[in-house]
């Protein structure tokens, strides 16, 4: 009874993403866009780069967005320092200095309080700029020159309100597990957005129309992300909020990768768990049909779908413990298949996911520490 139970649940678990991802990279991914682009559309942009303790890659982040193709005359940057004690903001006001054709400002907290309270932070400054379009990135993320011409040019739809780039790890702290990752999800995050929109967004290039920010009050602070809650928030006002296919950018994989990973769950239960509700509270909630539909079934492979993976291994452990043949066959066949790179790479995510669940009953994490 304890090993059919066992199958019925990792049926489930396994069953559910692998027809989901099937059929949206057969039947959505091969769709055009259904969007309104402009090449020749060049609004005003203000990228905002949260800093803490960044002195080793300030100065090189600065020179990437220096190095864009856009027209700088439209580009303004805030770097929001929040107390840094490597000298971070020292560094940004010296390379200020020798680039004066470069609208920079330098905001500077006493204090520390967290990345998504600095944005916030940050774009109190941007409320009396007349730029269109705001940009979050991570200070060790590299841009290719055309990242934010080509990006760009969605705006150009009045009806998108937030556009992400794919990923790709600047450095293989795990060829095993990162890159298996990455290529199951720049799928998915395309094929869902080709339909409407994705809820699942990166952080080291997220761009934002501007007065969408401000209409809903700067990013929720229910969560530590500045990606996937604001884009999702914007998807359920019903304006579109998508990953690109044409542009990446290269994802930093620097330090405790297994804690990064966990965090980085941690907030985007949170935001499956809390979204919706906070949409609705703002009275702002005009979802498309669409999107509805991807963001349940990706709330249930966050949110439920690693606990069946976990019920059905305590049900074969408890029935190798009394015993069971058809329990242990199992159990050893779960090991086995840790042979295969895609397997490894879901077991891995699915621990994370059940890590941070756990996580989130004491802790958010919204400041954390480097």
């Amino acid at each position: 009874m304890l090993e059919l139970l066992a199958i019925i649940l990792a049926g489930i678990h396994f069953g559910i993403p692998l027809i989901y991802y099937s059929y949206a990279k057969v039947k959505w991914l091969r769709k055009p866009w259904n969007i309104k682009m402009d090449e020749h559309y060049k609004p005003r942009i203000t990228i905002i780069v949260p800093t803490y303790n960044e002195a080793k890659f300030i100065e090189r982040k600065l020179d990437n967005l220096y190095a864009q193709e856009y027209p700088k005359k439209l580009i303004r940057l805030l770097v929001i320092d929040s107390a840094s004690e490597d000298g971070t903001a020292e560094l940004v006001k010296k390379w200020s200095s020798r680039h004066r054709d470069v609208n920079l400002e330098l905001i500077e907290e006493s204090e520390r309080h967290g990345m998504v309270p600095a944005l916030n932070h940050a774009l109190r400054y941007c409320q009396t700029d007349k730029g269109e379009i705001v940009v979050f990135t991570d200070v060790d993320a590299i841009w290719d020159s055309e990242v934010l011409t080509r990006v760009i040019k969605y705006f150009a739809d009045p009806n998108v309100g937030a556009v992400t780039t794919g990923i790709i790890p600047a450095m293989r702290f795990s060829a095993l597990f990162e890159e298996t990752y990455r290529n199951y999800y720049n799928v998915l995050r395309v094929a869902e957005s080709k339909i409407h929109s994705t809820p699942v967004h990166n952080g080291v290039f997220m761009a934002f129309r501007a007065d969408l920010l401000y209409k809903i009050g700067g990013l929720p602070t229910y969560t530590g992300n500045n990606d996937s809650t604001p884009a999702s928030v914007i998807a359920f006002m019903g304006y579109r909020a998508i990953q690109v296919d044409d542009v990446i950018v290269k994802e930093p994989t620097r330090g405790n990768q297994f804690r990064r990973k966990v965090r980085r769950a941690q907030h985007l239960l949170l935001s499956f768990l809390k979204t919706k509700r906070y949409v609705k509270k703002l009275g702002l909630y005009r979802p498309d049909k669409q999107f509805e539909r991807i963001w349940k079934v990706e709330w249930w492979l966050h949110v439920v779908n690693p606990w069946l993976l976990f019920a059905c291994t305590t049900l074969l452990v408890l029935g190798a413990f009394y015993g069971s043949l058809i329990a242990l066959t199992l159990l050893g066949l779960g090991l086995v298949l840790l042979m295969s790179k895609l397997y490894r790479t879901w077991i891995l995510q699915q621990l994370y996911l059940l890590i941070a669940a756990v996580r989130n009953l004491w802790t958010r994490e919204i400041v954390w520490s480097k």
